[in-house]
């Protein structure tokens, strides 16, 4: 049996999960590169990783390189004597930093690769309205997600998952893929095999606000998918045109309704509890949307303190 020496890299709370379950397990983890501390709100105060605060709180040896090309870096990151790197959820690698280790530099990504390569495979898989996805692992190459293939889990999507709650799953199961990873290269055990790539690979595109604004001219399945594929971030949104107003509002969760009617698309129906918005071939309810500086409400509270006029369209 190997022993082993990780290093650890990460940011977000996915990457967490996967700590946690190294730490748990008694692993020798013997550094944490997560990113440089940002100012965040008013105050502009740093705000630190959640795997920095996990690190923290467990008394792990953390580095925040700006960058991970520098020769101090490099020369930090060499002297901990690692010869295992695990990634989960960080920024692309430079070749100095993923060949270092003598047992490599795995990765962990969400999504049932070689599709969803990328940066937001959890929220494409739903807005494509996939049925199953997943995690793998994989050992990192000069490319994006492309490298050989060490194991797999899949998941089921239920039909009304939001990227959040998906989130949260593939966090789970992904953390037990990593333990099983480390296991077999502990024992020498571990098999790969290449990513087969065909010219229906799907990606996993960088989200920004153009796909990110709702087409209500799109199909009634297509728009429904989206909605719940940005949900709760970075949320679907889109412009609310309500007498002289034109707000941009966001979006998180709707019901479809197959239905036949004659009104134009975009075409708003209220009531005293109700938010319907006519597509093609039927109407999406809303029921929890956000108003620009206000917070996400359910659609009976907003409607409570919110109307819209005869001929509010959305767009």
């Amino acid at each position: 049996m190997k022993n082993l020496r990780i290093v650890f890299m990460g940011t977000p709370d996915f990457a967490v999960a996967t700590l946690k379950a190294l730490v748990d397990n008694q692993y020798n983890i013997v550094g944490v590169i997560t990113a440089p501390d940002k100012p965040a709100g008013r105050g502009r105060k740093l705000n630190e990783s959640a795997v920095k605060k996990y690190a923290r709180e467990n008394n792990l040896n953390i580095l925040q390189p700006i960058n991970l090309k520098s020769e101090d870096f490099l020369e930090e990151l060499k002297n901990l004597g690692a010869n295992l790197q695990i990634v989960v959820a960080f920024r692309m690698l430079p070749k100095a930093v993923w060949q270092m280790p003598e047992y490599g530099t795995f990765n962990l990504h969400a999504s049932l690769l070689p599709n969803y390569r990328g940066a937001a495979p959890i929220n494409w898989a739903i807005i494509n309205g996939e049925t199953k996805t997943g995690v793998s692992t994989f050992f990192i190459d000069e490319k994006i997600d492309t490298g050989e293939m060490i194991l797999q889990d899949q998941v089921d999507i239920h039909p009304e998952e939001n990227a959040g709650s998906l989130h949260d799953k593939l966090m789970t199961i992904g953390s037990k893929l990593v333990l099983k990873t480390v296991a077999l290269i502990e024992n020498g055990n571990v098999k790969t095999k290449p990513q087969i790539d065909t010219n229906d690979i799907k990606t996993a595109y960088k989200l920004h606000r153009d796909n990110c604004k709702i087409d209500w001219n799109d199909s009634i399945e297509n728009i429904y998918n989206l909605i719940r594929g940005l949900s709760p971030y970075p949320a679907a949104w889109c412009s609310l045109l309500n007498g002289e107003d034109e707000l941009d509002v966001k979006i998180y969760k709707t019901e479809k309704e197959i239905s036949s009617h004659s009104e134009e698309t975009g075409t708003i129906i209220s009531t005293k509890n109700e938010l319907k918005i006519c597509v093609s071939n039927g109407y999406i309810n809303i029921l929890e949307m956000k108003l620009p500086g206000k917070r996400a409400m359910d659609i009976k509270s907003l409607l409570n303190g919110y109307t819209f006029k005869p001929n509010a369209k959305m767009r």
